[in-house]
């Protein structure tokens, strides 16, 4: 049996840890922009230009990684990143230049998510794809629980200027541990189905339903990493780093621990009590009253995304032609900045029409409508069940 943290394994998982590090710092940033006087509706506007620079650039990203491999990418997103990420310092209001940035970030993020994931479904074993793609994950899942702790006591020690630069300290590190970085596999731009091809991954029929659970996950995951900060200033519950932290820890010690569930029992026997987990995370958020509640909302959103994310990353590596893989993954990385696009405002409009409890009870409620419809499209649920059901 192949062991899972070969070298290279180790190192893009170090590499996307540290870019994780830098991003996951940011979901201090709607309190930022707070303070510069943006409303909740313009921080989601503000999120959401974000995300249409990433969305536009990841055809370009999925093609350039099929036909010319990864580490290029790789390389050229790190360059950006440290760069954008040291621009934050530059801002003292509202105006173009946020939404500058804000776009450049964008496009760096997504190269380098898109591209570090990509190369670490290429070097993990077929046979433990998915307990391998989850031990990869919790390099993304440890900045969201040490982002935003170490967020709140930047800021309880410095502010918002320190924390911009800790930002870029953690975007070189990435940027180091990049180097040595090197492809698992040469570019395949021929599998005797055609050249590789971004809109062909997209409108795989296998792939279609994955596509979609993937955007109602995504969607949802707005709802708390766009305004949790302002939640926590309004209310006075909890605190974010209290909240990332157990919503961490407790995907963390799953994957670690039970990792191997869906590769045992099979993939969507656990994806969908996940599901139906994370859906409840939401349901405890609009309706807590103590910092307890709040981090037990953390605890069961993190609970669900254990399981979720990579397991349809394992079902989209398995259902995709070799010589798409990076145009495929990059339209399941896209989709997470498409949720954005859609949730932030949205979801910002919720509040100020009908507050923040609402506004959690509505994103719950999406998840449990997005999986209802997965089921149905990937043939779990067929229609005339969910009929007499009704």
């Amino acid at each position: 049996m192949r062991r899972l943290f070969s070298p290279a394994f180790t190192l893009v998982f170090l590499a996307n840890l540290f870019m994780g590090m830098s991003f996951f710092l940011f979901v201090h940033f709607p309190g930022f922009l707070d303070e510069l006087g943006a409303s909740e509706v313009e921080i989601g506007i503000i999120f959401g230009v974000t995300a249409i620079a990433s969305i536009l650039v990841r055809p370009q990203i999925g093609t350039a990684m099929d036909r010319r491999g990864r580490r290029p990418v790789i390389l050229t997103g790190n360059v950006l990143n440290i760069g954008i990420t040291a621009s934050y310092l530059t801002i003292s209001g509202l105006g173009p230049g946020i939404y500058a940035i804000r776009i450049v970030h964008g496009l760096a993020v997504a190269m380098l998510f898109t591209a570090l994931t990509t190369l670490a479904a290429d070097l993990v074993p077929s046979d433990r794809r998915t307990q391998g793609l989850a031990l990869f994950g919790i390099s993304g899942l440890m900045p969201i629980a040490l982002g935003g702790v170490i967020g709140d006591v930047v800021l309880e020690r410095s502010g918002y200027d320190a924390v911009f630069l800790t930002a870029t300290a953690f975007a070189i590190a990435t940027g180091l541990f990049s180097l040595p970085v090197r492809d698992a596999r040469a570019p395949a731009p021929d599998d005797g189905e055609g050249a590789p091809s971004f809109l062909a991954a997209l409108r795989r029929p296998a792939l279609r339903p994955l596509w979609w659970i993937t955007l109602a996950f995504s969607i949802s995951l707005t709802g708390y990493f766009a305004f949790l900060r302002t939640f926590v200033d309004e209310t006075g519950l909890g605190s974010v780093g209290g909240f990332f932290a157990a919503y961490a820890v407790t995907a963390i010690i799953l994957r670690a621990v039970a990792g191997w569930l869906p590769d045992r029992f099979g993939a969507k026997t656990v994806l969908y009590p996940a599901l139906a987990v994370f859906a409840t995370g939401f349901v405890v958020l609009a309706s807590a009253g103590s910092d307890l509640a709040v981090s037990v909302a953390g605890a069961l959103c993190g609970a669900g995304h254990a399981y979720m994310f990579p397991i349809i990353y394992a079902l989209i590596v398995e259902r995709s032609r070799a010589s798409e893989l990076g145009s495929a993954v990059s339209i399941f990385t896209g989709l997470f900045d498409v949720g954005t696009l859609m949730g932030g405002p949205t979801l910002g409009v919720v509040i100020g029409l009908a507050g923040y409890p609402t506004m959690f009870l509505v994103a719950g409620a999406w998840v449990v409508v997005g999986t209802v419809a997965f089921a149905v499209l990937d043939g779990d649920l067929p229609l005339r069940r969910l009929r007499s059901a009704v």
